[in-house]
């Protein structure tokens, strides 16, 4: 009989982010560093490297800690999915730190079932909503910017003498 593991799974959105504030969180939930999986990426999907193999590496009766549900993911439908096939498929108890709420460990009566799936689609239709407003702020705010003139993407590079004489 082989025992259950912890492991732990952190997610910021892009390189230049720091997962400390998760890393701390999983140290204070006790899951060994060798066992905890970050991507540096996107929420909107979970075609994700490190959480890929964190799947592979789970196994029934594990335990899968993280922050909050929106380091999972930020898209609505994907989020159930996900911890359908996690807690049903795989058998894996997944806890959110942050949202006592959502802890499989505590308990896995019709209840405590339905308190847990009721909680995790309101909370993921918050990260996906939430998604949504950043991609519209950031689309506001590259708007404003050409308002102003402000042009993206490569500098001009004028043509060469040898590139005109060429063409």
């Amino acid at each position: 009989m082989t025992e259950n593991k912890t492991y732990g799974y952190i997610r910021v959105s892009s390189t230049d982010q720091n997962g400390e504030r998760q890393l701390v969180a999983m140290r204070a939930a006790q899951v060994p560093e060798k066992n905890v999986y970050m991507d540096k990426q996107s929420g909107k999907d979970f075609n994700r490297p490190m959480y890929q193999k964190l799947l592979r590496k789970l196994k029934k009766g594990d335990v899968l800690y993280i922050l909050s549900i929106d380091r999972l993911g930020r898209n609505y439908e994907e989020i159930q999915s996900q911890w359908r096939y996690l807690t049903r498929e795989k058998e894996v108890d997944v806890s959110v730190i942050d949202m006592p709420l959502l802890d499989t460990t505590l308990s896995k009566d019709l209840l405590g079932t339905f308190i847990a799936d009721l909680v995790l689609q309101v909370l993921s239709f918050a990260a996906e909503n939430e998604r949504s407003n950043i991609r519209q702020r950031q689309r506001e705010g590259i708007d404003a910017a050409q308002a102003r003139g402000v042009r993206f993407g490569r500098p001009e590079i004028p043509d060469s003498e040898a590139t005109k004489e060429a063409v």
